[in-house]
């Protein structure tokens, strides 16, 4: 997590390395090699890092799935709320996907997001800073989101922990 090679003094970053082969960790990666080469202590940390395919729809993830969650020995609770739910989808007409989030047993922290929609890849990073804080999902869910946003389905799917969504007005919560 470093950028440091089995050679002490070469350190590095991207495409060379085993980490994920996007342009953004290969950036982050570089600026922290850099860090490193002068002597600093830069850690490369790639928990919460966000994945978006573009697609028609995009598929956007984030954190952990249920089943890696799983296979890693956690307890976990999962809910999946489909677009059909969220009111920003319905005014596009674009109501096909879903919003997954998943949660560790006891608590509600949030360990991962998976979302197929539109426009996933503009929502994913909020789902990664949520991770990256430790939110849980109740935290998820008792946060302030714009009306007809559709980063909204964020707070409505973390709702769907505690109530039933489909029961409530436009904007309420």
């Amino acid at each position: 997590d470093r950028l440091r090679t089995s050679v002490k003094h070469i350190y590095a970053a991207g495409d060379c390395t085993t980490q994920p082969q996007y342009v953004y960790v290969a950036a982050a990666g570089g600026t922290r090699a850099a860090i490193n080469m002068l002597g600093g202590d830069a850690a490369l940390d790639l928990s919460a890092m966000p994945a978006v395919m573009f697609t028609d729809p995009q598929v956007a993830t984030v954190g952990l799935t249920e089943v890696t969650a799983r296979e890693q020995g956690l307890a976990v609770d999962s809910r999946t709320l489909t677009l059909d739910n969220v009111p920003r989808a319905l005014a596009n007409f674009e109501t096909q996907g879903f919003i997954k989030l998943v949660a560790e047993e006891p608590g509600g922290r949030l360990l991962g997001a998976q979302i197929l929609a539109a426009e996933a890849g503009e929502i994913i990073e909020i789902a990664a800073l949520a991770i990256r804080q430790r939110m849980t999902v109740q935290e998820l869910a008792d946060t302030m989101f714009p009306y007809l946003v559709m980063a909204e389905g964020l707070k409505l799917c973390a709702q769907t922990f505690s109530m039933d969504v489909t029961k409530l007005s436009c904007c309420a919560g």
